[in-house]
Formats: structure tokens, sequence, C-alpha cells
């Protein structure tokens, strides 16, 4: 007998569903569980290795999950990549490859099919209104190579989401830009794409401060679990300390939340701050910190 379907799940864009990975013996994710609706901006937070993008991996069916299920739109996950628009971490574009910001855009519509694409005049106005819809007209005709951080990734939005995805998966694009270019790209997703055209976001980051003020919920991956809510009820030092398995500290730092730990160095930074939470970074373990 089929089981009934509530309305809550016919109105869930994303169900991830007890998702645990193991990579070569190795525990990576372990009985992830959260739902994404129609129009939430919803932040992937956790450091490098906490394994954000394995499980985008997993949600857009390029990784197997050892236990669990993933259903976007109410269909598994594997068959539902109409559904879905990705952002890679990593856009490395060669400044001599003749390909303009419209021809990027554009493939985002002839990608998945076979054969050279013809133009037409139909296509041509959906990529000038996806071009508009993220401020890039003024640069469509230049070499996407030649474009600065900020403009590249106006640039792969719009391919991500001129095929209408219900659901929008970004891999860390605020990493390399500036304040000014991420707070753009933070204000052109949770307000233009999410909240007027009801796309759903999920940002994988592990900068969390920029995007604290617009996130609906927050998804925070530690070892390998996750803790999810709203930012009041997930950003607490008894939430995370039991994520992380041993205590930490949240400390409001002129206006920056920093999610630290107590080691005999000083305090090792374990989110909330772009450049201290990367290991190796000479500010990574911290003493005198002042709350």
């Amino acid at each position: 007998m089929t089981p009934a379907v509530t309305a809550d799940e016919t109105r869930q864009v994303l169900d991830v569903d007890g998702v645990s990975v193991r990579l070569a013996g190795r525990p990576i994710l372990d009985e992830v569980r959260f739902a994404i609706e129609p129009g939430e901006f919803v932040g992937l937070i956790g450091a490098n290795g906490a394994g954000k993008t394995t499980l985008l991996r997993v949600i857009l069916g390029l990784q197997a999950a050892t236990a669990g299920s993933v259903r976007i739109g109410g269909k598994p996950a594997a068959h539902a990549r109409g559904l879905v628009g990705y952002v890679p971490q990593k856009i490395q574009l060669d400044p001599d490859m003749p390909v303009r910001a419209r021809d990027l855009v554009a493939l985002g519509l002839d990608g998945n099919k076979l054969g050279i694409p013809l133009p037409s005049r139909g296509k041509r106005k959906l990529v000038d209104e996806m071009l508009a819809a993220v401020d890039a007209l003024r640069f469509a005709d230049e070499r996407v190579g030649n474009l600065s951080g900020g403009e590249q990734q106006r640039v792969m939005i719009a391919h991500a989401l001129i095929s209408k995805p219900r659901l929008l998966l970004l891999d860390e694009p605020l990493a390399n830009l500036d304040i000014r270019s991420a707070q753009e790209i933070i204000e052109l997703l949770s307000k233009r794409f999410a909240k007027q055209q009801q796309v759903s976001v999920l940002i994988s980051a592990h900068e969390m401060n920029p995007l604290l003020p617009v996130l609906d919920r927050i998804v925070y991956l530690a070892a390998g679990r996750a803790a999810t809510g709203t930012t009041e009820e997930v950003i607490r030092e008894d939430v995370l300390s039991s994520l992380y398995g041993h205590h930490v500290d949240v400390l409001n730092m002129h206006g920056r939340i920093l999610v630290v730990a107590h080691t005999d160095e000083g305090f090792q930074v374990l989110a909330g701050d772009d450049r201290a939470a990367e290991p190796g970074h000479p500010d990574h373990s911290r003493t005198g910190m002042q709350a």
C-alpha cells in the first residue's frame, strides 16, 4: 500500500531524509535531514571538509548516498535534474576563450541537447531577459574570461537559472568575491529570485556572517552531522556544542558571529571568519580574543 502524501511533503522543493555517505570507509555525512520549501533562502554552513560539497553532489545525483534519500519536487534526485540549477565552487575560464557572457548563458538552454544549437530570436530574447535579471546586460558581449569575479558569478547564476529550475544550488559562490560584490550577489539571490520568483536557494558557505541577515533557515554541518532551523535556533552554544561533540562558544565580535573552540593554544575559529576558518591560516588559532 502506498503511504499517504501530506500537504507539507507536496510543498517541499527539496527533502533530504537521513542521508549518510561513507567514502573509502570514512564517514562523510551522518543522517543529514532537512527540507526546503518554495522561495526559501537557506544557508549550508560549515568549515572546509565538513561535507558541504559532498551533500550538494548527493542532491545533484552525482554521489550515491550510503543511506537515506533525496527528493526534489517529490521525485528522486536522479530523475529530477531538470528541476535543479547549479553554480559550482570553482570557475576557471581562460581569458582567451572566445565565449561571450551571453553565449555561456545560452548554453543553459542548449547544454543538454545534441547537435549544434541554432540561433533564434526567441532564444536571444530569453538570454537577454536572464542577463537583465542578474544585472549583466552591460557586459553581455564581453568575453567571460575577462570579467571580474562578481561579474562571472552573475553570468553563472544566469546560466543556472535560464532553464527555470525550482531549486538553485550554489557551492561557495562568495569565496573569492570582495565585500561589495558578495553583498550584491546575496541581495540578488535572496530578494530577486527567492522572494520574488519563488526559486528555492541552497547556498553553501563557511563564512556565514554576510548571509545571516537574509537567511530563512540554516543547515549547519560539523563532523558530518547537521543542525537545522532558524539562525536563532541553530547558532547557539548548546546546539553547536552537541553537534561538534565538545564545547564551543558563540561570540559576537564587533557585530560578527564567531564559533570558536578553546584549545591549549587559545581559541580555534570553527566558523564565522572567512580567513581564520581556513586551516593553516596564521589566525586559525587565536589567543586573547575578547567577547
